[in-house]
């Protein structure tokens, strides 16, 4: 056999065996396609009535959502426009006790001035003149006494000296 035989022979089993491999992987190929296309076909009728069901889900609630949004944005507005009322509200009214306050004090320390002009006056016009009063009759006690212990001293020579209580001077 010559060597071109050979040759012809070699290249005709090195095709024969390409188209072998490529016959395997068109078959491995076409396989995998039909598999590819059956779980297509399982996601399809498994997952899309789910992603129906959602859709329509989504639809539904849409409105509710929205509606519920703007609820909370109405009820956030009133409840910060109460806030602000009762916030004025309680500083009105801590400057109402505030102005009390003052007005209470304002009040006792006048009251305290005047107990005090009170007492004053009443020493001025009651103690000083008892006092001098006392004073008086201690005078006319101390005169008297003195008058009488002469009549003592006629009698005996005795001087009979009565103290005076230190109780009567003051009132």
């Amino acid at each position: 056999m010559d060597k071109m035989s050979v040759f012809v022979a070699l290249t005709g089993i090195a095709v024969l065996l390409q188209a072998s491999v490529l016959l395997a992987m068109y078959l491995a190929m076409r396989k995998s396609t039909q598999e590819l296309h059956e779980l297509a076909n399982d996601v399809k009728t498994k997952l899309m009535p789910t992603v129906m069901q959602a859709q329509e889900m989504i639809t539904i609630l849409r409105p509710r959502v929205e509606a519920i949004v703007d609820d909370v944005a109405e009820s956030t507005g009133t409840l910060r426009s109460e806030i602000k009322r009762v916030d004025a509200t309680v500083n009105d009214m801590i400057d109402r006790a505030r102005l009390q306050i003052i007005r209470g004090d304002e009040l006792l320390s006048r009251t305290l001035d005047r107990v005090e002009q009170t007492s004053d006056m009443v020493h001025k016009t009651v103690v000083s003149p008892v006092k001098q009063i006392s004073g008086l009759v201690q005078g006319i006690t101390v005169g008297l006494e003195f008058l009488f212990s002469g009549r003592n001293r006629r009698n005996g020579g005795r001087e009979e000296r009565r103290p005076v209580p230190q109780d009567e001077m003051f009132i």
